[in-house]
């Protein structure tokens, strides 16, 4: 018996799937969720082989949800939204069913998964790190997951983030948070006009910027208003005075 999991923020949306699932006697449906956040815990509880997973959720969109897990179960989008498909489907999705779908089509779409050819884990939606975010939404804050607890982080708190192995240290002022992502994400997908890569290995919010003093060697360090003190690559140094037009 394969096992699954509907996420979905519209109560008929899920029974429509639900409904669907009836017919095929091999899989169980093990939970239903409303949000991203009770879709991460169900996941981790259960350990689905499948998700039915809708993209445009509250709190966060289904994409976020999907950086939390590590690793990533199969998933079949279901959405009201087109423009997320080519997404989709670079992350390797099973299929992705625009609501409202037909039900040839969601049986389609699990025949597809049953006979397996998609059904190698989704290593490229275990990469998700590497994909930048292109929805206002997701470049406007950051979720990350302390512990069993799920957080949001506003941009616009963000101090700095500093490269740490294959993850990422996120500072704001009072703590900082790590994260599976890339440097080139945020890089890519934070507000180019407000979020500076100034290092190899730094990016600083520039609301948080103080001064720019000169530094050995002819190098410089950025100043920020926690106290902290950031390296300026050479190239880093240029494209900031380019970004702060002096």
């Amino acid at each position: 018996m394969k096992k699954c999991i509907i996420i979905d923020d519209e109560p008929l949306a899920r029974s429509l799937v639900k409904e669907h699932l009836a017919n095929w006697k091999q899989l169980e449906t093990v939970a239903e969720c409303g949000d991203g956040f009770e879709g991460v815990k169900a996941i981790l509880q259960h350990k689905p082989d499948l998700i039915f997973l809708d993209i445009q959720m509250p709190k966060i969109s289904g994409f976020e949800m999907l950086e939390l897990l590590d690793p990533v179960p199969s998933v079949i989008f279901t959405t009201a939204f087109d423009e997320f498909a080519i997404k989709a489907f670079e992350l390797h999705a099973v299929d992705y069913l625009l609501k409202p779908f037909s039900k040839d089509r969601f049986d389609k779409a699990v025949k597809k998964w049953l006979e397996g050819s998609n059904n190698e884990k989704n290593e490229s939606i275990s990469s998700l790190q590497n994909e930048p975010a292109k929805h206002i939404e997701e470049s406007e804050r950051v979720v990350v997951k302390v512990g069993g607890e799920i957080r949001i982080i506003p941009a616009r708190d963000i101090c700095y983030i500093e490269a740490f192995d294959d993850y990422v240290k996120i500072f704001t002022k009072d703590s900082w948070f790590l994260k599976k992502k890339t440097m080139s994400y945020f890089e890519k997908s934070l507000d180019a006009k407000q979020f500076v890569r100034v290092h190899r290995s730094f990016i600083i919010n520039l609301s948080q910027l103080t001064r720019i003093e000169p530094y050995e060697k002819g190098n410089h360090i950025a100043l920020l208003k926690n106290g902290n003190k950031i390296s300026l690559s050479r190239s880093g140094y240029n494209h900031l005075k380019d970004v702060l037009g002096i």
